[in-house]
């Protein structure tokens, strides 16, 4: 059990309360003042968790899906007519979607509701007294806010920056390159007032080294957003995580991600706080595991199944000794005790096509995912309502399924950045043309990743292999997009999509939001 979580989750769960109570008729208790609140870390602390609850909210859904279900990483078809959902899912497959898709409102709406709600909090600081607590909180939540910025910039490209709080006049949006140097300098100056501890007490929190793994992802990434690389700056900001001791890899690949992670992990620079009860939104055993499933991992709900992945990336995970590959449930499925996992149907519930006398024989059938996704219906993206088509699929269980969950929300925490990932954009960024340092070239940085994850080590590494280890180290952690924008890849055919629209690089700006706001200007091709 992740106890200092839980208790980190309720502080924020109260923090939630107080900033979001509307009774007015409750008796006062308390009476808190400028000169009396905030004063001391933790007040600080609580008065700030409303940022934090929020920044949870949407980054393991809309934001998730947008950055994965638009890559070759994961597909959602429609199940039984279920998960079609006015076709988003298949939207985000094919490149097909538009301004009012309701993800692409949905992360708007999180991104800038998370800087606003930063930008409220540093705003009811202004008038509490200065202490060193002080400073830390507003630079926690500025490079809190600057990540956000980071987030939308990078799925929107062009967009407002607005750093206060209450103001009426409309924001116009800014060119991507001026908001890749607003958030740089943002990240420069709160860097001094961030902590360079790494423990349980700032855990879910940025930290010094949280604002150099952001820096270091845009700069790696500075070419597709500014048209100017910064590949030596991404290897500066990677040596000053590496150089700190704070972070190493960790021994089993696989409990990093189980529900009792937390503080303990040693990678995790940056991630998001998840309880089933307190802080909810991540769901992934429940997108991703057969409801036949259910059993085997003792779960208290029902799974729900639609999500899986192509056989082109997982033809990626072809090292059968590397823990990674273990990850994903291909095959026949059995129990713990090796027992198989019987389906009882009959020969239609099987397969629909079945046309022969006795289609209501009864049948037994083992579970065994395929790697097929055979549209039975194209228009609606259905792979089948029968105990094959809901079978089809190879599943992720990267986000081990929570057992102490009472419904489909789990505990497993999220990771944003990760020193595994510091590894490999260091690396990367040498074989584009970094300096290599600290006698550290892009091969021996590779084969330190895939020694521990029990890989076979390399002779040589380039740009196409570092791609697909990046696919096998990062699965379902949100950077597929992203990686695969910055390769030139994006635009190439997988699954059922065939569109190869440069312009699908950048999300629009939702439909309703220029509605709104006519100072914003869509992005190119919508």
């Amino acid at each position: 059990m992740k106890t200092s979580i839980h208790k980190y989750c309720a502080i924020f769960f109260a923090a939630i309360t107080i900033s979001s109570c509307t009774k007015v008729d409750v008796p006062v208790e308390t009476e808190l003042t400028p000169s009396n609140f905030p004063t001391t870390t933790q007040q600080f602390i609580l008065a700030s968790g409303a940022a934090y609850a929020q920044l949870r909210g949407s980054f393991a859904q809309s934001y998730w899906q947008m950055q994965t279900l638009s890559t070759d990483e994961a597909i959602m078809p429609a199940r039984a007519g279920g998960w079609r959902d006015g076709g988003r899912y298949q939207q985000l497959h094919y490149h097909s979607w538009n301004a009012d898709l309701p993800q692409v409102q949905d992360a708007w709406t999180w991104g800038f509701g998370t800087i606003s709600t930063c930008n409220r909090i540093i705003a009811t600081f202004a008038t509490a007294p200065d202490n060193a607590a002080k400073a830390t909180t507003i630079a926690e939540l500025r490079a809190t806010r600057a990540m956000m910025f980071f987030f939308m910039m990078d799925l929107y490209g062009n967009i407002p920056v607005v750093t206060t709080f209450g103001s009426a006049d409309k924001p116009a949006t800014m060119a991507r390159k001026d908001v890749f140097n607003f958030i740089e300098k943002e990240l420069n100056e709160v860097i001094p007032n961030l902590s360079t501890v790494v423990d349980q007490t700032t855990y879910g929190r940025p930290t010094q080294f949280t604002a150099y793994a952001i820096l270091a992802k845009m700069y790696l990434n500075a070419e597709v957003y500014t048209g100017t690389n910064r590949y030596n700056d991404a290897v500066k900001m990677c040596d000053n995580i590496i150089q700190s001791g704070k972070f190493a890899l960790e021994d089993d690949y696989l409990k990093m991600f189980y529900p009792d992670n937390g503080p303990k992990v040693k990678e995790f620079i940056f991630a998001i706080p998840y309880d089933h009860a307190l802080a909810q939104g991540e769901q992934f055993s429940w997108y991703s595991l057969h409801p036949a499933l259910q059993a085997k991992y003792g779960l208290l709900y029902r799974l729900s199944n639609p999500c899986s992945t192509i056989p082109s990336y997982y033809a990626q995970f072809n090292d059968p000794n590397d823990i990674r590959t273990s990850l994903w449930l291909i095959g026949k499925q059995y129990d713990f005790a090796g027992n198989p996992i019987i389906i009882k149907t009959t020969k239609k519930g099987l397969d629909a096509s079945y046309s022969g006398p006795d289609p209501t024989a009864p049948v037994d059938f083992q579970l065994t995912f395929t790697p097929d996704l055979t549209l039975v219906d194209v228009p609606t993206f259905e792979v089948g309502g029968d105990e094959l088509g809901k079978a089809k699929g190879i599943r992720n269980n990267k986000y081990y399924p929570d057992v102490t969950a009472t419904d489909r929300n789990q505990s497993n925490d999220v990771p944003v950045f990760r020193y595994a990932d510091v590894l490999l954009m260091k690396a990367e960024a040498i074989l584009r043309g970094a300096t290599p340092t600290n006698g550290e070239t892009a091969l021996s940085l590779v084969n330190q990743l895939r020694a521990k994850r029990k890989a076979a080590t390399w002779s040589s590494v380039d740009l196409p292999n570092l791609l697909q280890e990046r696919a096998r180290e990062l699965n379902w952690e949100t950077w597929r997009r992203n990686d695969l924008i910055r390769f030139g890849k994006y635009e190439e055919a997988w699954g059922y999509k065939t569109d190869n629209d440069a312009n699908k690089r950048l999300f629009p700006i939702p439909s309703a939001e220029l509605i709104l706001n006519p100072k914003l200007k869509q992005n190119t091709g919508y």
